[in-house]
This record gives structure tokens, sequence and C-alpha cells, in this order.
């Protein structure tokens, strides 16, 4: 749905109780089931009883109780001769086993042993089969004694133990001051692997090459982030980072930095592309990230030069960056490691900017003008020549330069510095100037209405947004001044493809597919936003399983927003009453146009694991 088609909602009129008296009692059970909803487990209804939840004994997904809804059909037109069924008829959602807690589906230990351990294959996404028998269809309970994260900016420093209760991270590094356990919470002193004093010092190195400051570095993907302090700090700068790094032996490391308020996904270079369009990052930085960035005829750089903006930044600390206090024999190894990390670069027409103890930095080129002969030298690796170079979702990297355009420095189209490239027209898109306009002016209206009228912007309970079909951008470049970062979706196969865009206005984002789960774990995201999400996928899958995820995904207290027709929301609701989501408020207004008239705002129920269930194995 595009959103520029949408018009803005206006707040709740007392006039609609008068036009009861007056109207059928079909049209008053339109108006109180179509209005905006807000779904809270803190304001139920006394009279209301919900049956206990209860974690059911199972010994396969397809045991679970599942209910008989389906989003193919319409729902029933009521009458004045057929009042709606009474709440205790529903059929609920039952509570996942207490070891379905950290369930992550497509980034499962237990089944990832069945895959290749070749270039770390087993490490990457594989989602369960999406085969009907085979579906978890549970709510996913949180940990016990979870509690409601620290707020920004206090996130950043600490968070409980019991909501991310692992401690071989804490153990492993400690020497190195990437996390401490102190009493019943973590704390974070800022430390990494290459930086175990602290990272102010590290990124000040960086700065005596780098203008971190001016704006002309705005978007940077950091691999194997650790607890993302290196993002943390960079904030400092107004820099967003998206951290990245798989679930291995250092356990939840993603799940410390988005516990922080941190931006982060799971990710792994390994036989597909990242999930993002080619041009994207103003930098990317590796800090002893174990990756084996010469094998493979340097693939895995090959893949980072195509996420990479022309005239972007590498940054390189740990092996093979030498240190003065290695012995002979070991400098003479890592010095070999590093001739071949230069030849590599030769091939790929970088430039190595700095060496300066424990970083080494590179920048790759705006243009291939000064390179095209030395490439047509080389007979490997060549310029990519097919496909689109922005198509990444499940797609294989390809052992090639992604091309750049042959024009001179003086005629290439460069990105302004941050804030002014947030409402910037991007120019290698195709987007029109009027467009653009029409959907920036539009979000900012939309969000003033959250704001005053849903009054929880500003609360600052909600720090990690997920905008789940963001379009150009929008709804996150209108929460800009709100103390929030917004992961922006965009399905991998919408078209025109915009995530791009996205990039190009200094936000970050990634593509996806929302009949498979997002690689996140549980409980990371305050509040979700699906603009025109449902009516998206309703021949693709069944939304039931979509709003599975995004209860797995959602903190308890967290919110929902969504936007969608008046038919599509007839059946997300009924779907949401069997989650146990409750409307606090609907609102239906009249002047809207058909089926582009729904807000829906959910907060969903605290959960917690019981009982002593089997299940098949997950991790605790």
């Amino acid at each position: 749905m595009n959103p520029s088609q949408l018009q803005l909602p206006k707040p709740c009129s007392k006039r609609i109780f008068f036009f009861t008296l007056v109207l059928f009692f079909s049209l008053y059970y339109i108006l109180t089931t179509i209005r905006t909803i807000t779904i809270s487990s803190s304001s139920q209804d006394p009279h209301h009883h919900h049956p206990p939840l209860q974690e059911p004994s199972m010994h396969h997904h397809s045991s679970l109780q599942e209910p008989s809804i389906s989003h193919y059909s319409s729902p029933p037109e009521p009458s004045a001769n057929q009042p709606s069924p009474p709440s205790s008829s529903l059929s609920y959602f039952p509570l996942c086993p207490k070891n379905f807690t950290n369930y992550l589906p497509c980034h499962d230990p237990s089944t990832a042993r069945q895959y290749s351990i070749e270039r770390h294959y087993r490490r990457e996404r594989h989602c369960p089969d999406l085969s009907h028998e085979k579906k978890l269809r549970c709510l996913v309970p949180k940990p016990s004694g979870y509690k409601t994260p620290f707020h920004w900016p206090e996130s950043r420093n600490y968070a409980w133990f019991k909501n991310v209760p692992f401690k071989k991270l804490a153990e492993f590094k400690k020497t190195q001051n990437w996390v401490r356990l102190e009493g019943d919470r973590f704390v974070f002193p800022g430390g990494g692997t290459s930086f175990p004093g602290g990272v102010k010092d590290y990124v000040d190195v960086i700065m005596k090459v780098l203008p971190l400051a001016s704006g002309s570095i705005r978007t940077v993907l950091d691999v194997g982030c650790g607890v993302a302090s290196f993002g943390a700090f960079l904030l400092n700068h107004n820099i967003l980072t998206m951290s990245i790094a798989p679930r291995d032996i250092h356990e939840a490391q993603v799940q410390f930095a988005l516990e922080r308020g941190l931006p982060a996904m799971l990710g792994v270079l390994s036989t597909y592309k990242l999930p993002y369009p080619s041009k994207s990052f103003d930098m990317v930085h590796c800090s002893r990230c174990l990756v084996n960035w010469t094998a493979y005829d340097g693939l895995y750089l090959m893949e980072v030069d195509r996420v990479l903006r022309p005239g972007g930044y590498w940054v390189l600390s740990g092996p093979p960056v030498t240190s003065m206090v290695k012995a002979k024999n070991q400098k003479r190894s890592l010095q070999k490691e590093m001739e071949k990390l230069n030849d590599v670069f030769r091939r790929l027409c970088w430039e190595k900017i700095a060496e300066r103890y424990p970083v080494v930095i590179w920048r790759k080129p705006s243009n291939h003008l000064q390179c095209i002969k030395r490439l047509k030298a080389l007979k490997f690796p060549g310029r990519c020549s097919s496909g689109d170079p922005n198509a990444a979702w499940y797609k294989e990297m390809e052992p090639c330069i992604t091309p750049l355009l042959n024009v001179n420095d003086t005629h290439i189209r460069v990105l302004r510095n941050w804030p002014e490239r947030l409402n910037h027209v991007p120019e290698r898109h195709g987007v029109t100037i009027s467009r653009f306009k029409a959907d920036t002016n539009l979000w900012q209206r939309i969000v003033v209405y959250y704001d005053t009228k849903l009054k929880f912007l500003s609360n600052g309970k909600y720090r990690n947004i997920m905008d789940m079909n963001s379009g150009l951008g929008g709804f996150a470049a209108a929460l800009i001044k709100y103390p929030m970062w917004v992961m922006n979706v965009v399905p991998f196969d919408l078209k025109p493809n915009t995530l791009g865009v996205v990039f190009d206005r200094g936000l970050i984002g990634t593509y996806m597919n929302w009949c498979e789960a997002f690689s996140t774990y549980p409980r990371t995201y305050d509040l979700i936003h699906a603009n025109g999400l449902f009516s998206l996928y309703l021949d693709k899958c069944d939304i039931v399983d979509i709003l599975l995820e995004m209860q797995r995904i959602l903190r308890p207290e967290g919110a929902v927003i969504i936007r969608d027709g008046f038919d599509v929301l007839m059946k997300v609701k009924a779907i949401t009453n069997q989650m146990r989501w409750n409307a606090l408020c609907v609102k239906y207004e009249a002047e809207f146009r058909p089926n582009m008239s729904i807000v829906v705002q959910a907060l969903q129920p605290l959960l917690r694991s019981s009982g002593t269930a089997t299940a098949p194995h997950r991790q605790a």
C-alpha cells in the first residue's frame, strides 16, 4: 500500500456515541469493531476472564493446539439477529514450552548441525519447513525473572541478567572488558578484543584519519560486532551502525547489543550475500571479526566492496595487523597474510590510506576509470556483468567486482552530509521529487498524530523500532527527533525496490521475506510498525504466522501499530484476540477512504514460562 494514498487519522470524537441511538445494531457492530486498535495486558475488562495460559505437553510442533482461523475467508457479516460470539468461545494460542524462551527459528542450533561447516554455511539462515504440519504455533514466553529493560540511554551501559541469562560471554571476554556480570545485571564497560582499555581511545585513532564528526560518514557496517560497543560509541558522532554477528560460541552477542538499545541483527559472511543493497554503507569495520578475508580468492572482500559506497572506507584491526610486541616468527607470518590482503585490494582497486596500530584503513575508489586497464589485464576477478547488484535475498556471493559508474570525479553524485541527506531526494533510485516530498510530509503528520493521540512516542519506553514495510523510510525519518532507531525492512520481492532509498537517506534496514522468521532473538523490539504489510502477504503465506513472529520479537509491554484495509484488519483482529492481545481503543473514521483507514496499536501480554513440558530440543 502506498502511504501517500493514506489520509491522516483524526482524534477520537464523542459524536460516534450519539450515532448509536439511531443506527442499526449491525452498523453499530461494525463501527465498534474497526476503529483504531490498542492492545494491552494491563487494561483488561474486569468481567472478562481469559483461560489461564498453559504450557502444552507435546512431542512435536503439530501437537500444539492451533486456533481455527483462516485468513483467506472474509469475516462473516454480522446482523442484528446474529450477535458476535462471546470471547469465551475463542480458541487461544497456547504458551510455548519453557525451552523455547530463546527460540531462533532460522538460526536454530538444534538443526544447524545437519548443515555443512564449509564456509560457515551452518551459520547461515536455515528456516523451518513452511508446510502447515511443521509450523510452530504457540506464544514464545519470557524467561523467569524477566524485568523491563533499562531505558535509553541507561541501557547502553546496563542490562538485566534475567533478560539475557548467558554468562559465557562475560567469562570468556573478562580480560577484554566486553561485558561484566555484577549482581543481577550486566555492565558494559566499552571494551573489545582490539580495545580492552575502552573504545574511546580506539576510535580516536580512527578519527585521526577519517572525518567521523563531519557528517560524511553516517551508515556503518560492523562485522563480528561483539556486544556492539563500537557502534554505541559512534552514536556520539551521529553515526548509525548496523552490527552483525552469527550465533556462535560467543553466545547471544547480538541479543546483548539489542538489549542495550543498539541496532544489530544475526548475520554472517558465508555463502549468501548480505541482505543489503549495493552501495549502502559509508564505512565497514572489522575488529578481530574472525573472517578469513583472503579465503576463496577474496570473495568476502568482494561482498564488502558491493555494499560499500564509492569512496567509502574499510577499517581493519586484529590479524594480520601486526603489533610491535609480536615475536619475529609471528610477525613474519602476519606480514605474509597482509601481503595477500594487499593483493586482493589491488585487484579491487582499493587504496591503503593509513596504517596506524591497531588499525589499517583502505578506501574504495569513487569510479573505475583509473583502473580499467588493470581490471582488463587481470583474468580474475572480472567485473560483474549480469544480474541486479541490489538483489541480495538468498543470492549467492559472486567472485566479481560490482561495477561503478565510468564518470569523472567531478560528475559523481555525492550524497549530502548528515543530517541534510535525510530529506534530500536520492538520485540513483528513480524516485520523483513529488513522490518523495509527499511521502515525507505524510509520515511527519502521521507521527504527530501517533504522538499526540496515542501518547507513547515521547514516554521514553520505546527504543528499538521495527518498520516491517518501510517503503521510502518516511516513518523512520519522521521519528528522527525521538531517542529511537528504526530497522527499516523492505520485502525482498517488492517492486520497486526502495531499500537503497532508505540507506541513501542515512537510515539502515534489511531485506526480508515475512513468510519466514526475522534474524533476531525474541523480545528485541519495543515497537513494531506494519503499514500495508498484511495486504501484501495475504496470498503468499498465512498471516497467522506473521503475527506469531511479531509476538516472538516483541518485548513484553511493547507496542504494535498496524495500518491496513478494513477486511484485512478484521482478520488480523480475530487472530490477535486469540493471542490474548486486548483492544484498548478501536476507532473508525467515516471520512477515510475505504480499505485505507485502520490503525492498530497493541501491547502484548506478559508471558512467562511454566511447567515441565517436553518438546523438540531447543536452546534453553
